[in-house]
């Protein structure tokens, strides 16, 4: 509709000029529309069309398809009834609420519903009984079956459950609570599904694969890599353990890791944790110690250790430079104990075994294994650096006690000079003590003697490898050690039964 204007012209009116709007805009939009479509759309072509492909020597992360498949059916779910009692520590008596999860933590734990009872406690219908989840695999088509000691430890009913949920009761053969590792047997008319130990060192790096009942989900399967070997986490003198990264949690003790090949590396043991859960970080006891301990249990049902019959301690830099030692490696004597082995052989205190059978010896944690390795009544040639010398000793071990006479680490520390130490001493005979050596009577807190450890109590029995009596050999025993050019002297001290050896400076004059 046209409007007058008050010139007489004519001009469109509202309607007509908002429909020429609207056709404005559309054609604008229309031409926009173009451009973009000429400058932005890239025209279909057939290639486009296909579905995407990665090229076949594209890098790809390892298939564990193949591997599981292949030794699942040998891992097993472990369920165990045992008598309920407090749970305060790990095997070997490592206590329990630090960062380090034994498998106490991860095998038993109660068969209950929410709001069925409390953990650790039995459960009502059980009365004075608990039952425990863990985990397993059979080594032998027979039915032996490999899990954690724990996972059975006072149990009075074990029994298995395979992949296919078929389920056999099975008998305790052996227990070796040093390395936490269990032997049971499954008797039935059938041959079992059975996986093999790794005969090799598996290398820091390699993909393996961890298989168990996690929290008692049945089997499951994680995967990660080896983190490192060797690993000591304080369980007892034989540690160790392969650290890995594969997911490891409560249910998994026990249960086998595996590498590519489908051999067992490692029998999961324990794990760091620090919040109660898996943080990547968990520890195997390797398949080399398995197996091992496996055949001592098949024989009779125990585990016989060659026993050398001494209390050692580390080398410190000081200590060896004391001793004259190059290198700061071995196992220092600190006392052998009365009628073992070691003693019987001319093995003294104050010797620093160096070697056995000639294979260097590092530190205390590697003789206590290696004499470990030996059958009672071996002869073993020790290499010992005595008085600035080496010589060699040959040593017919006996067997390991079991009321905890063995080689045991003490500690190691280093101190200052006579004059800096810290300390009031007088004879041990003057202060009513029926000993030999030189008595401490006072300790400055603040002083170095009491930073290395020395107490009120302790007896200095000798100084630079000879027995003291008085404060004149004290003094000799220092002046000696500065004459021979040493930066340390060597204190021996006895605290009750247990005598060690304490390295002071004496630099520091």
């Amino acid at each position: 509709m046209n409007e007058t204007s008050h010139n007489g012209s004519t001009r469109p009116g509202p309607v007509r000029r908002r429909r020429t709007a609207l056709l404005a805009g559309a054609l604008s939009l229309g031409i926009a529309g173009m451009v973009a479509g000429e400058a932005f759309l890239v025209p279909a072509t057939p290639a486009m069309a296909e579905a995407v492909k990665v090229p076949g020597d594209a890098a790809q992360m390892p298939s564990f398809a193949d591997v599981v498949q292949a030794v699942e059916p040998a891992v097993v779910s472990i369920r165990v009834k045992s008598e309920a009692r407090p749970q305060t520590s790990g095997f070997d008596g490592m206590p329990r609420g630090g960062p380090f999860e034994w498998f106490r933590e991860f095998g038993p734990r109660s068969d209950r519903g929410p709001g069925q009872g409390t953990p650790g406690l039995p459960n009502r219908g059980q009365r004075g009984f608990v039952t425990g989840q863990g985990s397993g695999f059979f080594i032998s088509g027979d039915g032996y079956v490999v899990t954690n000691n724990h996972v059975v430890d006072g149990a009075s009913e074990v029994k298995v459950t395979m992949d296919d949920g078929t389920e056999y009761d099975a008998k305790v053969i052996g227990v070796d609570e040093k390395t936490d590792v269990a032997l049971l047997k499954v008797d039935a008319e059938r041959d079992f599904p059975y996986v093999t130990f790794d005969d090799g060192d598996i290398r820091v790096g390699e993909w393996v694969v961890a298989v168990g009942n996690p929290f008692g989900l049945g089997g499951s399967v994680t995967a990660g890599i080896i983190s490192a070997r060797g690993r000591d986490i304080g369980a007892g003198p034989y540690d160790d353990f392969l650290q890995i990264d594969a997911p490891i949690n409560k249910g998994n003790s026990g249960g086998p890791t595996f590498n590519l090949r489908g051999e067992v590396v490692g029998v999961n043991t324990a794990i760091y944790s620090p919040s109660g859960g898996s943080v990547g970080i968990g520890f195997a006891i390797p398949a080399a110690t398995v197996e091992k301990i496996v055949e001592d249990l098949k024989d009779d049902g125990s585990v016989t250790r060659g026993w050398l019959g001494v209390q050692i301690q580390g080398v410190n830099a000081d200590i060896a430079d004391s001793l004259g030692l190059k290198e700061a490696k071995g196992a220092l004597v600190s006392e052998p104990q009365a009628d073992g082995p070691a003693v019987k052989a001319g093995i003294k205190s104050g010797d620093t075994i160096t070697a056995v059978d000639g294979n260097a010896i590092d530190d205390p944690r590697d003789l206590a294994r290696r004499i470990a390795g030996y059958a009672p009544d071996t002869d073993v040639k020790i290499t010992v650096w005595r008085d600035g010398k080496q010589q060699e000793i040959t040593v017919k071990l006996g067997t390991l006690p079991t009321d905890g006479k063995r080689a045991d680490a003490a500690t190691s520390g280093s101190g200052s000079d006579l004059a800096q130490l810290g300390l009031s001493v007088a004879p041990a005979a003057s202060v009513g003590l029926e000993d030999n050596g030189l008595a401490v009577v006072e300790v400055d807190p603040q002083g170095p003697a009491a930073e290395r450890g020395v107490q009120v109590g302790d007896i200095i029995v000798a100084v630079g490898g000879q027995p003291v009596g008085k404060m004149a050999d004290v003094t000799a025993g220092i002046e000696a050690a500065k004459g021979e050019g040493r930066k340390a002297v060597l204190f021996q001290v006895r605290s009750g039964e247990n005598t060690r050896y304490i390295a002071l400076p004496i630099d520091k004059a």
